[in-house]
């Protein structure tokens, strides 16, 4: 990793090891797609020793979904059962529990499990969402050149880029701009960090 990137993760450790005790403290990593949002996410929990929960999770099944619900952001996301089950009881100290959704399989899955603690990291696309607003301690976005988020997904996706090109990349596009995401918190370009 670059000189930037560890510079950075000892940046947001710092400030969330520093923060006062007595409460749960939550920080969210949102950002656009191939920006780094996964992987600076388990680095950082791996530094400061919390769980983290990924919005990925938290999908609606096909059949729950709004008719065109490529169109219109966030429209493929439950985001208020990540509230309802993670955060709300997160934050009041309790454990929490869910089964997160596994799209390939069109099924939840097992039973997950976030002990109660002092630190949780809630990583992905949409966790800065207004319906989660409040619950933060910190946010943090993530953002790269298109040239670079296109070379990282086009690695990462394979045959499935085209998906990310016409459907996924627009709908966290307009997403960003709707909700005027990115503002009131850390913002972090990723283009040099891998």
């Amino acid at each position: 990793m670059s000189p930037v990137y560890e510079g950075t993760l000892r940046l947001v450790t710092e400030l969330i090891l520093g923060a006062p005790a007595g409460r749960p403290f939550v920080a969210a990593i949102d950002g656009r797609s191939g920006s780094g949002k996964t992987a600076f996410a388990q680095r950082l929990a791996e530094e400061i020793s919390c769980p983290v929960v990924h919005t990925d999770d938290f999908y609606l099944p096909v059949d729950k979904r709004v008719p065109e619900w490529e169109k219109t952001p966030c429209a493929n996301m439950d985001l208020m059962r990540l509230r309802q089950e993670v955060l709300e009881p997160f934050l009041a100290g309790r454990e929490a529990v869910y089964r997160p959704y596994l799209c390939g399989e069109k099924t939840y899955g097992p039973q997950r499990r976030v002990p109660a603690g002092e630190v949780l990291l809630v990583e992905g696309s949409y966790s800065h969402h207004k319906e989660l607003a409040g619950l933060y301690d910190l946010k943090i976005f993530l953002t790269c050149s298109l040239d670079v988020q296109k070379k990282r997904l086009r690695e990462r996706e394979g045959d499935h880029f085209p998906a990310f090109e016409q459907t996924w990349i627009p709908l966290e596009e307009a997403y960003i701009a709707r909700y005027d995401i990115g503002r009131g918190g850390l913002l972090m370009d990723t283009t040099a960090w891998f």
